[in-house]
């Protein structure tokens, strides 16, 4: 009788106590799920650039010829969405009027209200029982920090975002005019006890003009794109698979559906770290899944910087309405004294309004978000 378990390739390296590969993926701009997070981002960052205090629950849904924006807003701004999702689109590079998503002649179709009464009279301060901001939802929220990478961020992630990010640049210099917007990475490293040591594949699918072929894509990828962007961690060796399916002219939303939310590990840390479900995009920093997230990054960034903790994980729950969160919780993993890494952690006030005051959040920041993750960027408050 055959055996029921399948027989794994010898030549992929499985886990030990000291060794293993681990793996994180990146997408582009252009890829639909990310196009409808920017369309999201940018109706939020229009609506704090009139009213900061606008609270702002946005999803987005890209098919082919048609966008749809819907959710809940309530704010002293007016915003003319459609022109915000041109633009936005515009932004990212889908201008080819051959293509059925296009930023000049997709359709718009908007179903928005205001914020339920009931959410906001545990969040608004002047409503809320404890007359303070309450969180405006449950939920769990994670943070990260590891020495790995001068970013604080684990290497894999940090690797395939700058292949996707790299992709984007060479696009819109104009040298490479065959590259269209969508794209994906993957990026494997081999770990030895706990420490990265070299680079064993590289994945990338980028989305092609037709007078290109495949020859071409992989010359580019292996002997430009990769080189310049992995820098010290590009070495003889590395197992490439560049475009596997042979052919990746037809992309974005008109072959693709796209929705918000959708990319929630490459926006974080990779997989490298624990995630408590819910996503960025389109809220609102009211919305703790948003501004906790950040907080918990802030939080486990000062932690590694004051050399606590070589890696550290920090998860915080709230319940809708209450500013007080319901638990903080520190794990450094085995790096640091977590008695004292837990103590430093009590300094911090986790509740709603001190996050948006602390990391002054109620900016139109949030584009710069979008794309090639949240975190890592030097750019945004809880990198500072």
């Amino acid at each position: 009788m055959p055996s029921m378990t399948s027989e794994l390739d010898a030549s992929v390296p499985l886990a030990s106590s000291s060794s293993y590969t681990f793996t994180s993926e990146s997408v582009s701009e252009g890829h639909p799920d990310k196009v409808s997070d920017y369309i999201a981002d940018s109706i939020l960052d229009a609506y704090l650039t009139q009213d900061p205090l606008s609270r702002v629950a946005c999803e987005a849904l890209c098919k082919e010829d048609t966008v749809v924006v819907a959710g809940e807003i309530t704010s002293r701004g007016t915003v003319d969405h459609e022109s915000v999702v041109r633009q936005a689109i515009r932004d990212i590079g889908y201008t080819d009027s051959r293509a059925a998503f296009h930023a000049g002649t997709v359709r718009v179709l908007q179903f928005f209200s205001k914020q339920s009464p009931d959410i906001a009279q545990g969040v608004d301060r002047e409503k809320n029982a404890g007359r303070e901001q309450g969180a405006g939802d449950q939920g769990i929220m994670f943070g990260f920090a590891t020495v790995e990478t001068p970013e604080l961020m684990p290497l894999p992630i940090v690797l395939a975002h700058r292949l996707t990010k790299g992709l984007a640049a060479d696009r819109k210099s104009g040298n490479y005019r065959w590259i269209c917007p969508d794209a994906k990475s993957q990026v494997s490293v081999l770990y030895e006890d706990e420490e990265p040591v070299r680079v064993t594949d590289v994945l990338v699918s980028t989305q092609h003009g037709s007078e290109v072929g495949q020859e071409q894509i992989a010359e580019y990828v292996r002997n430009r794109l990769a080189p310049r962007e992995l820098g010290d961690w590009f070495q003889p060796g590395i197992r490439f698979a560049i475009n596997p399916t042979g052919s990746f002219v037809l992309g974005g939303p008109s072959a693709d559906c796209g929705v918000t939310g959708r990319k929630i590990i490459a926006d974080t840390y990779g997989g490298a770290a624990r995630h408590g479900g819910g996503a960025f995009s389109g809220k609102d920093p009211s919305k703790v899944d948003r501004s906790a997230a950040y907080f918990c990054r802030f939080v486990a960034r000062q932690i590694v910087k004051n050399e606590l903790a070589r890696r550290v994980e920090i998860q915080v729950a709230y319940a809708i309405g209450v500013a007080k969160p319901m638990s903080v919780k520190v794990d450094t993993f085995g790096t640091g004294d977590r008695k004292a890494v837990a103590q430093f952690v009590r300094e911090f006030d986790f509740r709603p309004a001190a996050i948006i005051e602390r990391l002054n959040l109620l900016r139109p920041i949030y584009r710069l978000t979008t794309n090639y993750g949240h975190f890592g960027k030097k750019e945004l408050p809880w990198e500072q």
